[in-house]
């Protein structure tokens, strides 16, 4: 068996030249090569084209390659997670090629499977699809996404052995084994080199054949940025987004796989318990998402979609990105459960851009949305101007038109159906004067 050359973080910078294509793992800061970026950013090299799903954390990571202005151009999903990254696009500093969440880690798997590209319906009727060939298969119109591959691919392991086999831990794995795959020149920082051998053959998630070099770095919780301790998450909890989240579980059946998107349905998970027999799925590479736990970070835990560390269910397991979207393409997802921004009387969703504002960050939301059974939607049913989200026509940028069946607000859940909305229930403390005074579009009474 071969050996696998190991190196210093600075001679893995070393291996990456100016205008180079780089391709980095990680989900936020979970997985994310640190050491490699960081040893990036002490070098001289610049005018990058900067390949992942985000671009570290203000400061961190990528982040410190923003700074330094070494990137020129990224490819990714959500570059909003870094405020420094928006800032250096509308001064000018860099451009952006944006791609939803499940396209750009298809796009690494094409491009590590020598495949030139492929459709998906993800995108269809949305800006991100202006300009680009569609095509209708089965009755279906679909995207063409030309596939992805890089000069240089950074990425992180949790342990690897000598021959270069690596094995993911928890949602680490997440875009790194298709990065692994997508590269001439494949680097891997690992927490533990080990003699070959030690790990199990069926314990191997990437095999040796597309590593080129390992770097024994380790991380500690200080590198995980926002997620590198409960306390330190995102979510955001009150009387009013726990209502609409409650309302969200009654509706959800016993056998059912389920996703929540980032927001009010991720408070979901918090409430539900094995007695309701409902699988939760996370776009990150998680089947089987348990409550949040009462302390403990990323280095303790997985992280689900919004970067929270969460625990896991009996039965649980984790996988690559790539393989988590090819779930939800592939029909496998019963029910997605959304946040919105806008929802109309066509059962449009807009749930990613706002006017004014660059459209700088998708996520999964447009493969969700577009390959869910069943769209359940979530939000505050007026702005804080007062204005309705509840709609006849959308007026902010689609995510996918014509996909949510159902709408929870925080005033009343709604079916769409062919005639539109069709009012279901009153939430707790709201009255039918004031859905109506709160609703821009039309609805039928079903109560």
């Amino acid at each position: 068996m071969k050996e696998t050359p190991q190196i210093t973080p600075a001679q893995a910078a070393a291996l990456v030249s100016t205008g180079n294509r780089l391709v980095c793992g990680g989900f936020g800061m979970t997985g994310y090569p640190i050491n490699l970026i960081n040893a990036l950013a002490e070098s001289d090299v610049s005018a990058l084209t900067y390949i992942g799903n985000n671009v570290g954390e203000p400061g961190l990571g990528g982040g410190k390659l923003i700074r330094n202005r070494q990137i020129t151009h990224a490819i990714g999903s959500y570059f909003t997670s870094n405020k420094e990254v928006v800032e250096a696009y509308l001064k000018g500093e860099i451009t952006c090629d944006l791609l939803p969440q499940g396209s750009l880690s298809e796009a690494l798997r094409a491009g590590g499977a020598g495949i030139g590209g492929f459709f998906t319906p993800s995108s269809v009727g949305t800006p991100l699809a202006d300009d680009k060939e569609t095509r209708c298969i089965n009755g279906r119109e679909m995207v063409f996404v030309e596939a992805l591959r890089a000069d240089v691919a950074f990425i992180r392991a949790w342990r690897a052995d000598t021959a270069g086999n690596l094995q993911y831990r928890l949602t680490e794995n997440n875009f790194n084994h298709a990065a692994a795959t997508a590269a001439d020149t494949v680097i891997v920082e690992v927490q533990e080199i080990v003699a070959t051998g030690e790990i199990e053959p069926n314990a191997i998630d990437t095999a040796g054949c597309y590593v080129d070099y390992l770097v024994q770095a380790p991380i500690s919780a200080a590198d995980l940025g926002s997620s590198a301790s409960i306390s330190g998450g995102a979510k955001k909890v009150d009387a009013t987004r726990m209502a609409i989240a409650e309302m969200a579980l009654s509706l959800l059946h016993s056998g059912e796989i389920v996703n929540l998107g980032v927001g009010i349905p991720t408070l979901i998970a918090d409430l539900i318990t094995t007695a309701h027999g409902i699988v939760l799925h996370s776009e990150n590479g998680m089947l089987g998402v348990g409550p949040a736990p009462t302390s403990g970070g990323a280095m303790d835990f997985p992280i689900n979609a919004s970067k929270i560390p969460v625990t896991a269910m009996p039965g649980s397991s984790y996988f690559d990105s790539a393989e988590s979207f090819a779930m939800i393409r592939g029909g496998h997802i019963d029910t997605a459960v959304l946040g919105a921004l806008e929802v109309d009387s066509d059962g449009n969703l807009a749930n990613w851009a706002v006017p004014g504002k660059p459209l700088l960050g998708v996520g999964g939301a447009m493969d969700l949305a577009s390959g869910a059974g069943r769209v359940i939607a979530t939000m505050t049913h007026c702005n804080k101007d007062g204005s309705s989200k509840v709609v006849k026509r959308c007026s902010l940028p689609l995510t996918a038109p014509g996909v949510v069946q159902t709408l929870i607000t925080d005033l009343a859940v709604f079916n769409i159906n062919d005639n539109g909305f069709a009012l279901q229930a009153l939430m707790p403390g709201a009255s039918l004067d004031d859905v109506r005074s709160a609703t821009d579009a039309d609805f039928e009474m079903t109560l």
